[in-house]
């Protein structure tokens, strides 16, 4: 899945609808659960899903 040029790689920006259903689709996982994920270990997408993967 190619990312939109709008969305940064490095990290996951909340307050973008495009990145946030992005990276939904990324990690297969709800908003809320990516959500509740950033703000658990913060927003390195390399961290969040470990965290997904727990």
């Amino acid at each position: 899945m190619q990312p939109p040029s709008s969305v940064d790689l490095t990290r996951i920006n909340l307050q973008s609808t495009i990145a946030v259903n992005y990276w939904c689709q990324a990690f297969r996982c709800s908003e809320t659960q990516l959500r509740n994920a950033v703000l658990a270990v913060g927003p390195l997408p390399a961290d969040v899903q470990v965290y997904l993967n727990r």
